[in-house]
């Protein structure tokens, strides 16, 4: 993998000579080769680093004939009375041999949510190997703390974390815990897959089904596949209760599932992905809710580089990823702040230095790339009964300019976490 990403690199740099020397006669060799670098030739060696990775990844197909083990779910909830009847009606109907210990922690909501949670354990329509137990946190103190607060009740080695505005899929739960139980020693933790439940509402969320679809789900499996998945994200993962508890649990911080797992990771376990565990969640349908998510997302980036600087130091498969997360705030920056401009300056003044007919040698590298993994995550879905929905809008906006959404929310995000602003859940 790393070869043939070096090998595009190379050839890419070969390429793009031109156009840096162009642009170095207006600026100088440093600056020509920082934009160069940050336009095309960084995100094109990522493209054929994830081609790579697709193409040799052989992920076995774990069948368990073990007992399933006893697991404990933590929802925790902030005024979420809209879904979390929905979320917990999702997950009685799993199909799951153990016990499953259901904690519903309220942090403090204002909404009646905790009436939708009395009904539904007033109405007993639970698989008997299922409990449901409502905690109720005295005031909002964030998700954090109230995942802390569901772990010291929790009963069970294996902690399932499922946010409230989420559905389980059929037999989601037995696959992440198969996936995580037939996983290398050391494996503290196993990610789901989180799709987009809520896709048909409007353009927005369009995009952002292809963003799971293509993107999250497929970095992900990647990372797994170098032994290390970088982020157990606290939508739909499952984690020993033991291995949390040795890092302190959830920190209250913007990200706390990221920097939980690069906690993990310092210390030498190994996080998976199950491919096969699905998980469908709203996403935002407005791009201020929009903006405000992606910003808490990559704030939490930079506290996972703050709070664990070491694990750049601490040389595994993965480590690769750990540099090109280090790499985002320069990449989004170049984006925001030369690529979009040098596009307004080739389209109506002419001026190509920037951004020129080399700039469209990186199209057919990305195009592979979302080619080859759509190929694969339709497979995923052909085995498990589901069905790629049509979504060609989505689908060509999504190439075209979702990173124009993405990358002013992620820059402030950066800006943000560096400037130490109040922070909130």
């Amino acid at each position: 993998m790393l070869v043939l990403a070096a090998a595009w690199q190379a050839f890419s740099a070969y390429l793009a000579l031109p156009w840096m020397r162009d642009l170095a006669r207006l600026t100088d060799w440093p600056v020509a080769l920082l934009v160069v670098a940050g336009i095309a030739l960084i995100p094109g060696s990522v493209n054929a680093f994830l081609v790579a990775g697709l193409a040799l990844d052989r992920r076995p197909r774990f069948r368990s004939g073990a007992p399933s083990p006893p697991v404990t779910i933590l929802i925790a909830a902030y005024n979420e009375r809209d879904f979390v009847g929905e979320t917990l009606d999702s997950i009685a109907q799993q199909t799951y041999a153990a016990a499953v210990e259901v904690l519903v922690i309220d942090d403090g909501s204002t909404d009646q949510m905790c009436d939708i949670v009395h009904d539904r354990i007033a109405s007993g329509l639970r698989p008997p190997n299922q409990s449901l137990r409502l905690i109720v946190m005295p005031v909002n103190g964030g998700k954090a703390r109230a995942l802390n607060a569901g772990l010291a009740q929790a009963a069970h080695e294996l902690v399932v974390t499922v946010d409230a505005d989420s559905l389980l899929y059929a037999h989601a739960l037995a696959r992440l815990v198969i996936n995580q139980q037939c996983s290398p020693i050391g494996t503290a933790a196993t990610a789901g897959t989180v799709l987009v439940r809520n896709s048909r509402k409007n353009l927005l969320t369009k995009m952002q089904e292809w963003d799971y679809f293509l993107g999250i789900a497929v970095v992900k499996r990647v990372q797994s596949l170098l032994q290390g998945t970088l982020v157990a994200q606290g939508a739909f993962s499952v984690y020993r209760r033991q291995a949390l508890l040795e890092v302190g649990g959830w920190q209250e911080v913007v990200g706390e599932d990221i920097v939980l797992t690069w906690a993990l990771l310092e210390r030498g376990y190994r996080i998976g992905y199950a491919e096969n565990a699905f998980v469908f969640t709203n996403v935002p349908e407005t791009y201020g809710a929009y903006y405000r998510q992606r910003k808490r997302w990559s704030r939490g980036l930079i506290e996972a580089f703050k709070r664990h600087p070491r694990i750049m130091f601490h040389w595994h498969l993965n480590t690769p990823f750990i540099f090109l997360n280090l790499m985002f705030p320069y990449l989004d920056a170049i984006y925001l702040l030369v690529f979009l401009p040098g596009v307004v300056a080739a389209l109506f003044f002419h001026f190509y230095a920037i951004v020129g007919l080399t700039t469209l040698l990186v199209l057919p590298l990305s195009m592979a790339c979302n080619f080859a993994m759509y190929q694969r995550q339709f497979v995923i879905f052909h085995r498990s009964g589901l069905k790629v929905r049509r979504n060609h809008a989505g689908a060509i906006l999504f190439t075209l300019m979702y990173q124009l959404l993405l990358a002013p929310a992620s820059v402030m995000g950066y800006l943000s976490e560096m400037a130490r602003l109040r922070k909130s859940w």
